[in-house]
Protein backbone atom coordinates (compact mmCIF):
# COMPACT_ATOMS: atom_id res chain seq x y z
CA UNK A 1 0.00 0.00 0.00
CA UNK A 2 2.53 2.63 1.04
CA UNK A 3 4.27 1.62 -2.58
CA UNK A 4 1.13 2.80 -4.48
CA UNK A 5 0.96 5.67 -2.80
CA UNK A 6 4.66 6.62 -3.15
CA UNK A 7 4.01 9.52 -5.79
CA UNK A 8 7.33 10.61 -6.64
CA UNK A 9 10.57 9.06 -6.31
CA UNK A 10 12.34 11.29 -3.98
CA UNK A 11 15.99 9.64 -4.53
CA UNK A 12 15.53 10.13 -8.22
CA UNK A 13 17.98 13.13 -9.18
CA UNK A 14 15.64 15.81 -11.27
CA UNK A 15 17.11 18.34 -13.67
CA UNK A 16 14.35 21.37 -12.30
CA UNK A 17 15.57 23.47 -15.24
CA UNK A 18 15.31 20.70 -17.56
CA UNK A 19 12.10 19.24 -16.27
CA UNK A 20 10.20 23.13 -16.79
CA UNK A 21 12.15 23.66 -19.73
CA UNK A 22 10.30 20.26 -21.42
CA UNK A 23 6.78 20.79 -19.22
CA UNK A 24 6.78 24.23 -21.19
CA UNK A 25 7.49 23.21 -24.69
CA UNK A 26 5.03 20.63 -24.15
CA UNK A 27 1.95 23.07 -22.97
CA UNK A 28 2.80 24.64 -26.47
CA UNK A 29 2.58 21.58 -28.37
CA UNK A 30 -0.44 20.69 -26.69
CA UNK A 31 -2.71 23.96 -27.54
CA UNK A 32 -3.10 23.06 -31.61
CA UNK A 33 -3.10 18.94 -30.97
CA UNK A 34 -5.95 19.69 -28.25
CA UNK A 35 -7.95 21.78 -30.85
CA UNK A 36 -7.81 19.74 -33.74
CA UNK A 37 -9.02 16.60 -31.76
CA UNK A 38 -11.70 18.54 -30.56
CA UNK A 39 -13.29 19.28 -33.74
CA UNK A 40 -12.80 15.78 -35.08
CA UNK A 41 -15.02 15.20 -32.77
CA UNK A 42 -17.39 17.89 -33.74
CA UNK A 43 -16.78 19.50 -29.91
CA UNK A 44 -15.74 23.16 -29.02
CA UNK A 45 -12.09 24.00 -28.62
CA UNK A 46 -12.14 24.43 -25.37
CA UNK A 47 -13.58 20.95 -24.57
CA UNK A 48 -10.46 19.36 -26.22
CA UNK A 49 -8.31 21.97 -24.13
CA UNK A 50 -10.10 21.01 -20.40
CA UNK A 51 -9.04 17.04 -21.48
CA UNK A 52 -5.09 18.27 -22.29
CA UNK A 53 -5.27 19.49 -19.21
CA UNK A 54 -6.78 16.95 -17.21
CA UNK A 55 -5.81 14.08 -18.59
CA UNK A 56 -2.22 15.44 -18.44
CA UNK A 57 -1.72 16.57 -15.09
CA UNK A 58 -3.79 13.73 -13.23
CA UNK A 59 -1.80 11.28 -15.46
CA UNK A 60 1.46 12.86 -14.50
CA UNK A 61 1.15 12.52 -10.48
CA UNK A 62 -0.71 9.30 -10.38
CA UNK A 63 0.91 7.20 -13.13
CA UNK A 64 3.05 4.20 -13.70
CA UNK A 65 5.21 5.92 -16.54
CA UNK A 66 7.11 9.36 -15.61
CA UNK A 67 7.87 11.86 -18.45
CA UNK A 68 4.63 10.36 -20.09
CA UNK A 69 2.44 12.97 -21.24
CA UNK A 70 -1.34 12.71 -21.63
CA UNK A 71 -4.34 14.42 -23.67
CA UNK A 72 -6.96 14.80 -25.73
CA UNK A 73 -6.10 12.55 -28.79
CA UNK A 74 -7.20 11.64 -31.99
CA UNK A 75 -8.02 8.22 -31.39
CA UNK A 76 -10.82 9.18 -28.61
CA UNK A 77 -11.87 11.76 -30.95
CA UNK A 78 -12.69 9.48 -33.94
CA UNK A 79 -14.54 6.97 -31.53
CA UNK A 80 -16.74 9.48 -30.17
CA UNK A 81 -17.61 11.58 -33.45
CA UNK A 82 -20.45 9.71 -34.28
CA UNK A 83 -22.37 9.71 -30.39
CA UNK A 84 -21.55 13.44 -30.84
CA UNK A 85 -23.53 14.24 -33.73
CA UNK A 86 -26.53 12.12 -32.84
CA UNK A 87 -26.92 12.43 -28.93
CA UNK A 88 -24.32 15.83 -28.26
CA UNK A 89 -22.09 16.91 -26.04
CA UNK A 90 -23.04 16.15 -22.48
CA UNK A 91 -23.62 12.03 -23.78
CA UNK A 92 -20.14 12.48 -24.66
CA UNK A 93 -18.92 13.38 -21.27
CA UNK A 94 -20.77 10.63 -19.79
CA UNK A 95 -19.52 7.96 -21.97
CA UNK A 96 -15.96 9.30 -21.01
CA UNK A 97 -16.91 8.80 -17.28
CA UNK A 98 -17.75 5.70 -17.90
CA UNK A 99 -14.56 4.53 -19.79
CA UNK A 100 -12.70 6.20 -16.61
CA UNK A 101 -14.50 3.52 -14.58
CA UNK A 102 -13.52 0.62 -16.97
CA UNK A 103 -9.98 1.69 -17.35
CA UNK A 104 -10.05 1.78 -13.28
CA UNK A 105 -11.24 -1.77 -12.93
CA UNK A 106 -8.66 -2.66 -15.64
CA UNK A 107 -5.95 -1.62 -13.50
CA UNK A 108 -7.36 -2.79 -10.66
CA UNK A 109 -7.81 -5.96 -11.73
CA UNK A 110 -3.84 -5.89 -13.17
CA UNK A 111 -4.86 -6.30 -16.75
CA UNK A 112 -2.20 -4.07 -17.43
CA UNK A 113 -0.44 -7.13 -18.30
CA UNK A 114 -2.02 -7.97 -21.68
CA UNK A 115 0.05 -5.52 -23.16
CA UNK A 116 2.97 -8.22 -22.99
CA UNK A 117 0.53 -10.13 -24.98
CA UNK A 118 1.92 -7.67 -27.95
CA UNK A 119 4.57 -8.84 -30.21
CA UNK A 120 7.57 -6.74 -31.39
CA UNK A 121 6.38 -6.53 -35.18
CA UNK A 122 2.85 -5.39 -34.04
CA UNK A 123 4.96 -2.85 -31.61
CA UNK A 124 7.26 -1.59 -34.97
CA UNK A 125 4.06 -1.91 -36.83
CA UNK A 126 2.52 0.76 -34.55
CA UNK A 127 5.16 3.09 -33.93
CA UNK A 128 5.80 3.68 -37.95
CA UNK A 129 2.11 3.71 -38.46
CA UNK A 130 1.59 6.71 -36.01
CA UNK A 131 4.75 8.40 -36.97
CA UNK A 132 3.09 8.11 -40.40
CA UNK A 133 -0.62 9.45 -39.12
CA UNK A 134 1.45 12.41 -37.31
CA UNK A 135 3.32 13.78 -40.28
CA UNK A 136 -0.25 13.15 -42.81
CA UNK A 137 -1.96 15.25 -39.60
CA UNK A 138 0.27 18.09 -40.12
CA UNK A 139 -0.57 18.39 -43.97
CA UNK A 140 -4.07 19.86 -43.19
CA UNK A 141 -2.07 23.04 -41.92
CA UNK A 142 -0.50 23.65 -45.65
CA UNK A 143 -4.47 24.58 -46.34
CA UNK A 144 -5.77 27.97 -45.93
CA UNK A 145 -8.28 26.46 -43.51
CA UNK A 146 -6.53 24.34 -41.37
CA UNK A 147 -9.84 23.19 -39.31
CA UNK A 148 -11.36 22.41 -42.95
CA UNK A 149 -9.87 19.32 -44.61
CA UNK A 150 -11.77 20.27 -47.87
CA UNK A 151 -9.89 23.46 -48.34
CA UNK A 152 -7.90 24.76 -50.60
CA UNK A 153 -4.13 24.67 -50.50
CA UNK A 154 -1.69 27.90 -49.49
CA UNK A 155 -0.35 29.20 -52.83
CA UNK A 156 2.05 31.71 -53.85
CA UNK A 157 4.12 34.01 -50.55
CA UNK A 158 1.65 32.67 -48.19
CA UNK A 159 2.85 28.74 -49.15
CA UNK A 160 6.77 30.00 -49.32
CA UNK A 161 6.63 31.61 -46.09
CA UNK A 162 4.75 28.67 -44.04
CA UNK A 163 7.26 26.35 -45.82
CA UNK A 164 10.08 28.19 -45.58
CA UNK A 165 9.55 29.02 -41.50
CA UNK A 166 8.53 24.73 -40.92
CA UNK A 167 11.58 24.00 -42.73
CA UNK A 168 13.70 26.45 -40.42
CA UNK A 169 12.19 25.29 -37.31
CA UNK A 170 13.24 21.45 -38.58
CA UNK A 171 16.90 23.25 -39.13
CA UNK A 172 16.81 24.77 -35.18
CA UNK A 173 15.77 21.38 -33.88
CA UNK A 174 18.09 19.46 -35.60
CA UNK A 175 21.01 21.59 -35.00
CA UNK A 176 20.59 23.08 -31.94
CA UNK A 177 21.55 19.81 -29.60
CA UNK A 178 24.73 20.11 -31.41
CA UNK A 179 25.56 23.52 -30.25
CA UNK A 180 23.91 23.41 -26.39
CA UNK A 181 21.99 21.22 -24.61
CA UNK A 182 21.08 24.70 -22.43
CA UNK A 183 17.49 24.77 -23.27
CA UNK A 184 15.51 22.17 -25.15
CA UNK A 185 15.86 22.49 -29.02
CA UNK A 186 11.94 22.67 -29.43
CA UNK A 187 11.40 24.95 -27.34
CA UNK A 188 14.30 27.27 -29.12
CA UNK A 189 12.90 26.60 -32.48
CA UNK A 190 9.36 27.97 -31.08
CA UNK A 191 11.28 30.91 -29.46
CA UNK A 192 13.29 31.58 -32.49
CA UNK A 193 10.24 31.55 -35.33
CA UNK A 194 8.15 33.38 -32.87
CA UNK A 195 10.80 36.27 -32.97
CA UNK A 196 11.11 36.09 -36.50
CA UNK A 197 7.18 36.81 -37.31
CA UNK A 198 6.95 39.64 -34.54
CA UNK A 199 10.02 41.20 -35.77
CA UNK A 200 9.13 41.11 -39.63
CA UNK A 201 5.39 41.38 -39.13
CA UNK A 202 5.24 38.53 -41.73
CA UNK A 203 2.19 37.35 -42.46
CA UNK A 204 1.83 33.82 -41.66
CA UNK A 205 -1.00 31.68 -39.75
CA UNK A 206 -1.20 31.50 -35.86
CA UNK A 207 -2.81 29.80 -33.27
CA UNK A 208 -5.46 32.29 -33.31
CA UNK A 209 -6.56 31.59 -36.33
CA UNK A 210 -7.52 27.48 -35.51
CA UNK A 211 -9.92 29.16 -32.87
CA UNK A 212 -9.71 30.57 -29.47
CA UNK A 213 -8.54 29.28 -26.47
CA UNK A 214 -9.54 31.69 -23.68
CA UNK A 215 -11.37 30.06 -20.93
CA UNK A 216 -11.82 30.17 -16.92
CA UNK A 217 -10.85 26.85 -14.94
CA UNK A 218 -13.02 23.77 -16.41
CA UNK A 219 -16.39 23.98 -14.97
CA UNK A 220 -17.44 21.09 -12.72
CA UNK A 221 -20.42 19.58 -14.53
CA UNK A 222 -22.23 16.37 -13.98
CA UNK A 223 -23.93 15.03 -17.21
CA UNK A 224 -27.34 16.14 -18.06
CA UNK A 225 -28.51 12.77 -19.16
CA UNK A 226 -31.02 10.39 -18.08
CA UNK A 227 -29.75 8.29 -15.43
CA UNK A 228 -31.50 4.99 -17.05
CA UNK A 229 -30.54 1.59 -19.21
CA UNK A 230 -31.51 3.42 -21.90
CA UNK A 231 -28.50 5.83 -21.92
CA UNK A 232 -26.28 3.38 -20.88
CA UNK A 233 -27.13 0.80 -23.45
CA UNK A 234 -26.34 4.28 -25.97
CA UNK A 235 -22.84 4.97 -24.37
CA UNK A 236 -21.61 1.50 -23.24
CA UNK A 237 -20.74 0.43 -26.81
CA UNK A 238 -18.69 3.82 -27.32
CA UNK A 239 -17.44 3.43 -23.39
CA UNK A 240 -15.98 0.32 -24.10
CA UNK A 241 -14.18 0.59 -27.13
CA UNK A 242 -12.51 4.37 -26.00
CA UNK A 243 -11.65 2.18 -22.77
CA UNK A 244 -9.79 -0.55 -24.93
CA UNK A 245 -8.33 1.86 -27.43
CA UNK A 246 -7.04 4.32 -24.54
CA UNK A 247 -5.22 1.66 -22.69
CA UNK A 248 -3.84 0.12 -25.83
CA UNK A 249 -2.12 3.23 -26.78
CA UNK A 250 -1.44 4.12 -23.76
CA UNK A 251 0.45 1.19 -22.71
CA UNK A 252 2.15 0.58 -26.27
CA UNK A 253 3.23 4.53 -25.85
CA UNK A 254 4.71 3.33 -22.25
CA UNK A 255 6.60 0.83 -23.76
CA UNK A 256 8.25 2.70 -25.84
CA UNK A 257 8.73 5.29 -23.38
CA UNK A 258 10.61 2.29 -21.12
CA UNK A 259 12.77 1.41 -23.86
CA UNK A 260 14.08 5.33 -24.85
CA UNK A 261 14.60 5.63 -20.90
CA UNK A 262 15.92 2.02 -20.65
CA UNK A 263 13.21 2.30 -17.29
CA UNK A 264 10.17 -0.05 -16.26
CA UNK A 265 7.02 1.88 -15.74
CA UNK A 266 3.67 0.27 -14.43
CA UNK A 267 0.79 -0.77 -16.78
CA UNK A 268 -1.55 -1.66 -14.02
CA UNK A 269 -0.86 2.05 -12.20
CA UNK A 270 -1.02 3.77 -15.77
CA UNK A 271 -4.41 2.06 -16.47
CA UNK A 272 -5.72 3.27 -12.80
CA UNK A 273 -4.60 6.80 -13.35
CA UNK A 274 -6.14 6.87 -17.14
CA UNK A 275 -9.42 5.47 -15.68
CA UNK A 276 -9.43 8.46 -12.79
CA UNK A 277 -8.21 11.29 -15.40
CA UNK A 278 -11.09 10.30 -17.91
CA UNK A 279 -13.43 10.15 -14.91
CA UNK A 280 -12.41 13.87 -13.89
CA UNK A 281 -11.78 14.93 -17.57
CA UNK A 282 -15.87 13.44 -18.21
CA UNK A 283 -16.60 15.45 -15.00
CA UNK A 284 -14.95 19.07 -15.80
CA UNK A 285 -16.30 19.36 -19.35
CA UNK A 286 -13.55 17.57 -21.24
CA UNK A 287 -13.93 14.64 -24.06
CA UNK A 288 -11.13 12.54 -22.48
CA UNK A 289 -8.04 11.03 -23.92
CA UNK A 290 -5.05 8.71 -23.36
CA UNK A 291 -1.39 8.91 -23.48
CA UNK A 292 -0.07 10.81 -26.50
CA UNK A 293 2.82 9.52 -27.90
CA UNK A 294 4.09 12.68 -30.05
CA UNK A 295 4.13 15.03 -26.96
CA UNK A 296 5.81 12.14 -25.11
CA UNK A 297 8.42 11.81 -27.64
CA UNK A 298 8.71 15.25 -27.27
CA UNK A 299 8.98 15.80 -23.77
CA UNK A 300 11.48 12.79 -22.95
CA UNK A 301 14.10 14.07 -26.13
CA UNK A 302 13.98 17.78 -24.34
CA UNK A 303 15.49 15.07 -21.47
CA UNK A 304 12.69 14.88 -18.99
CA UNK A 305 12.80 11.61 -16.52
CA UNK A 306 10.57 12.64 -13.63
CA UNK A 307 6.81 13.86 -13.33
CA UNK A 308 7.49 17.36 -13.09
CA UNK A 309 7.67 17.74 -16.41
CA UNK A 310 4.07 16.19 -17.17
CA UNK A 311 2.46 18.60 -14.47
CA UNK A 312 4.06 21.92 -15.53
CA UNK A 313 2.71 21.25 -19.13
CA UNK A 314 -0.49 20.04 -17.70
CA UNK A 315 -1.17 23.19 -15.36
CA UNK A 316 0.98 25.86 -18.23
CA UNK A 317 -1.53 24.67 -20.25
CA UNK A 318 -4.04 26.19 -17.97
CA UNK A 319 -2.49 29.19 -17.48
CA UNK A 320 -2.25 29.44 -21.18
CA UNK A 321 -5.97 29.32 -21.44
CA UNK A 322 -7.24 31.35 -18.41
CA UNK A 323 -4.29 34.26 -18.86
CA UNK A 324 -2.24 33.80 -21.59
CA UNK A 325 -4.68 33.29 -24.59
CA UNK A 326 -4.09 36.87 -26.57
CA UNK A 327 -0.05 35.74 -26.67
CA UNK A 328 -0.68 31.97 -27.04
CA UNK A 329 -2.75 32.76 -29.92
CA UNK A 330 -0.28 34.80 -32.07
CA UNK A 331 1.92 31.61 -31.76
CA UNK A 332 2.61 30.81 -35.37
CA UNK A 333 1.53 27.29 -36.67
CA UNK A 334 4.54 26.72 -38.83
CA UNK A 335 6.88 26.52 -36.02
CA UNK A 336 4.45 23.94 -34.00
CA UNK A 337 4.11 21.91 -37.22
CA UNK A 338 7.28 21.50 -37.94
CA UNK A 339 7.53 20.34 -34.57
CA UNK A 340 5.53 17.47 -35.11
CA UNK A 341 6.98 16.69 -38.76
CA UNK A 342 10.68 16.18 -36.39
CA UNK A 343 8.73 14.12 -33.86
CA UNK A 344 7.06 12.61 -37.21
CA UNK A 345 10.80 11.59 -38.32
CA UNK A 346 12.03 10.59 -34.99
CA UNK A 347 9.12 8.46 -33.99
CA UNK A 348 9.63 6.21 -37.41
CA UNK A 349 11.37 3.26 -36.86
CA UNK A 350 14.16 3.40 -39.51
CA UNK A 351 16.02 0.29 -38.33
CA UNK A 352 13.03 -1.82 -39.01
CA UNK A 353 13.60 -1.16 -42.73
CA UNK A 354 17.48 -2.00 -42.67
CA UNK A 355 16.84 -5.05 -40.97
CA UNK A 356 13.04 -5.92 -43.21
CA UNK A 357 15.16 -8.44 -45.26
CA UNK A 358 16.23 -10.63 -42.15
CA UNK A 359 13.02 -10.60 -40.50
CA UNK A 360 10.97 -13.70 -41.03
CA UNK A 361 8.20 -13.79 -43.60
CA UNK A 362 5.33 -13.53 -40.32
CA UNK A 363 6.90 -10.99 -38.71
CA UNK A 364 7.60 -8.77 -42.15
CA UNK A 365 3.24 -9.75 -42.90
CA UNK A 366 2.11 -8.30 -39.27
CA UNK A 367 4.73 -5.46 -38.97
CA UNK A 368 3.09 -3.82 -42.44
CA UNK A 369 -0.47 -4.78 -41.71
CA UNK A 370 0.13 -2.89 -38.54
CA UNK A 371 1.16 -0.32 -40.29
CA UNK A 372 -1.21 -0.15 -43.21
CA UNK A 373 -4.17 -0.57 -40.67
CA UNK A 374 -2.89 2.60 -38.03
CA UNK A 375 -2.65 4.43 -41.48
CA UNK A 376 -5.60 3.84 -43.38
CA UNK A 377 -8.54 3.41 -40.69
CA UNK A 378 -6.75 5.29 -38.19
CA UNK A 379 -8.00 2.79 -35.37
CA UNK A 380 -4.81 1.81 -33.48
CA UNK A 381 -6.74 -0.84 -31.26
CA UNK A 382 -8.06 -2.83 -34.46
CA UNK A 383 -4.36 -2.51 -35.76
CA UNK A 384 -2.45 -4.39 -33.18
CA UNK A 385 -5.03 -6.89 -32.58
CA UNK A 386 -5.12 -8.25 -35.71
CA UNK A 387 -1.32 -7.85 -35.43
CA UNK A 388 -1.71 -9.93 -31.85
CA UNK A 389 -4.26 -12.33 -33.77
CA UNK A 390 -2.04 -12.62 -36.99
CA UNK A 391 1.08 -13.23 -34.75
CA UNK A 392 -0.84 -15.87 -32.48
CA UNK A 393 -1.82 -18.29 -35.16
CA UNK A 394 1.71 -17.89 -36.85
CA UNK A 395 2.71 -18.94 -33.41
CA UNK A 396 0.48 -21.73 -33.24
CA UNK A 397 1.36 -23.55 -37.04
CA UNK A 398 4.48 -23.40 -36.54
CA UNK A 399 4.19 -25.53 -32.72
CA UNK A 400 2.00 -27.59 -34.37
CA UNK A 401 4.37 -28.71 -36.71
CA UNK A 402 7.14 -28.85 -34.13
CA UNK A 403 5.52 -32.01 -31.95
CA UNK A 404 7.22 -35.36 -33.10
CA UNK A 405 7.57 -38.89 -30.97
CA UNK A 406 11.06 -41.15 -30.00
CA UNK A 407 9.81 -44.36 -30.50
CA UNK A 408 11.83 -47.20 -29.08
CA UNK A 409 10.66 -50.86 -27.36
CA UNK A 410 13.21 -51.69 -24.35
CA UNK A 411 14.65 -54.89 -23.58
CA UNK A 412 11.38 -55.81 -21.62
CA UNK A 413 9.06 -55.60 -24.70
CA UNK A 414 7.76 -52.50 -23.79
CA UNK A 415 7.50 -49.64 -26.96
CA UNK A 416 8.34 -46.00 -25.50
CA UNK A 417 7.05 -42.98 -27.50
CA UNK A 418 8.85 -39.83 -25.84
CA UNK A 419 6.80 -36.89 -26.75
CA UNK A 420 8.40 -33.41 -28.04
CA UNK A 421 7.15 -30.72 -28.55
CA UNK A 422 3.46 -28.66 -26.82
CA UNK A 423 0.43 -30.66 -27.15
CA UNK A 424 -2.10 -28.41 -28.18
CA UNK A 425 -5.24 -28.18 -30.34
CA UNK A 426 -3.22 -27.24 -33.44
CA UNK A 427 -1.02 -30.22 -32.82
CA UNK A 428 -3.47 -32.91 -31.80
CA UNK A 429 -3.95 -34.18 -35.23
CA UNK A 430 0.02 -34.76 -35.79
CA UNK A 431 -0.32 -35.96 -32.42
CA UNK A 432 -2.51 -38.97 -33.45
CA UNK A 433 -0.77 -39.84 -36.39
CA UNK A 434 2.47 -40.86 -34.48
CA UNK A 435 1.05 -44.06 -32.96
CA UNK A 436 0.96 -47.33 -34.61
CA UNK A 437 -1.57 -48.64 -32.38
CA UNK A 438 -2.14 -52.23 -34.19
CA UNK A 439 1.47 -52.72 -34.93
CA UNK A 440 1.88 -51.85 -30.84
CA UNK A 441 3.19 -54.87 -28.36
CA UNK A 442 0.45 -55.32 -25.54
CA UNK A 443 2.27 -52.64 -23.54
CA UNK A 444 3.28 -49.27 -24.28
CA UNK A 445 4.86 -45.94 -22.23
CA UNK A 446 3.72 -42.70 -23.54
CA UNK A 447 6.57 -40.20 -22.11
CA UNK A 448 5.72 -36.20 -21.78
CA UNK A 449 8.87 -35.69 -19.70
CA UNK A 450 10.15 -33.27 -22.77
CA UNK A 451 5.99 -32.05 -23.94
CA UNK A 452 3.09 -29.95 -22.42
CA UNK A 453 -0.38 -30.51 -22.58
CA UNK A 454 -1.79 -27.22 -23.04
CA UNK A 455 -5.84 -27.34 -23.52
CA UNK A 456 -8.76 -29.25 -23.24
CA UNK A 457 -8.55 -30.74 -26.98
CA UNK A 458 -4.85 -31.81 -26.36
CA UNK A 459 -6.46 -33.69 -23.43
CA UNK A 460 -9.37 -35.14 -26.07
CA UNK A 461 -6.52 -36.01 -28.39
CA UNK A 462 -5.09 -38.58 -25.43
CA UNK A 463 -8.37 -39.67 -24.36
CA UNK A 464 -8.87 -41.13 -28.19
CA UNK A 465 -5.64 -42.51 -28.46
CA UNK A 466 -5.83 -44.15 -24.78
CA UNK A 467 -9.46 -45.31 -26.09
CA UNK A 468 -7.70 -47.28 -29.22
CA UNK A 469 -5.47 -48.89 -27.13
CA UNK A 470 -8.06 -50.24 -25.19
CA UNK A 471 -10.05 -51.62 -28.25
CA UNK A 472 -6.83 -53.54 -28.95
CA UNK A 473 -6.83 -55.12 -25.67
CA UNK A 474 -3.12 -53.08 -24.99
CA UNK A 475 -1.97 -51.36 -21.51
CA UNK A 476 -0.81 -47.45 -21.87
CA UNK A 477 1.06 -46.01 -19.45
CA UNK A 478 1.38 -41.82 -19.42
CA UNK A 479 4.57 -40.67 -17.71
CA UNK A 480 5.22 -37.48 -16.57
CA UNK A 481 2.02 -36.10 -16.77
CA UNK A 482 1.93 -32.50 -14.87
CA UNK A 483 -0.43 -32.32 -11.33
CA UNK A 484 -3.48 -30.11 -13.24
CA UNK A 485 -3.09 -32.66 -16.56
CA UNK A 486 -3.75 -35.58 -14.34
CA UNK A 487 -6.93 -34.32 -12.55
CA UNK A 488 -8.56 -33.27 -15.91
CA UNK A 489 -7.48 -36.73 -17.53
CA UNK A 490 -10.65 -38.64 -15.73
CA UNK A 491 -12.64 -39.86 -18.75
CA UNK A 492 -9.18 -42.71 -19.32
CA UNK A 493 -8.75 -42.86 -15.36
CA UNK A 494 -9.44 -46.78 -15.77
CA UNK A 495 -7.05 -47.36 -18.17
CA UNK A 496 -4.25 -44.91 -17.95
CA UNK A 497 -1.21 -45.62 -15.44
CA UNK A 498 0.39 -42.34 -14.90
CA UNK A 499 3.74 -42.08 -12.64
CA UNK A 500 3.25 -39.31 -10.39
CA UNK A 501 6.49 -39.46 -8.66
CA UNK A 502 8.17 -38.38 -11.65
CA UNK A 503 6.14 -35.77 -12.64
CA UNK A 504 6.98 -32.14 -12.73
CA UNK A 505 5.69 -29.12 -11.15
CA UNK A 506 5.16 -26.14 -13.77
CA UNK A 507 4.40 -22.75 -12.17
CA UNK A 508 3.63 -19.73 -13.51
CA UNK A 509 4.91 -16.26 -12.92
CA UNK A 510 2.77 -13.80 -10.98
CA UNK A 511 2.46 -10.27 -12.32
CA UNK A 512 3.89 -7.97 -9.58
Amino acid sequence: MNKFFNLFDLSQKVNYKTEVLSGLTVALALIPEAIAFAFIAGLSPLTGLYAAFMMGFVTSIFGGRPGMISGATGAVAVVIVALAKTHGVEYIFATVILAGIIQFLAGVFKLGKLIRLVPQPAMLGFVNGLAIIIFMSQLVQFKVDSTDHDSAWLQGTSLYLFVGLVIMTMFIIWVTPKISKVIPAALTAILVIFGVVVAFGLDTKTVGDLASIQGGFPPFHIPSVPFSLETLQVIAPYSFIVAGVGLIESLLTLNIVDEITQTRGNGNREAVAQGTANMLSGLFSGMGGCAMIGQSLINVSSGARARLSGIVASVMLLVFIMFGAPLIEKMPMAALTGLMIMVAIGTFEWASLKTINKMPKSDILVMVLVTLITVLFDNLALAVIIGVIISALVFAWDNAKRIRARKYVDEKGIKHYEIYGPLFFGSTLAFGEKFEVKNDPEEVIIDFSESRIVDMSAIEAVNKVTELYLKEGKKLHLKHLSPDCIRLLKNAEKIIDVNILEDPTYVVAADV
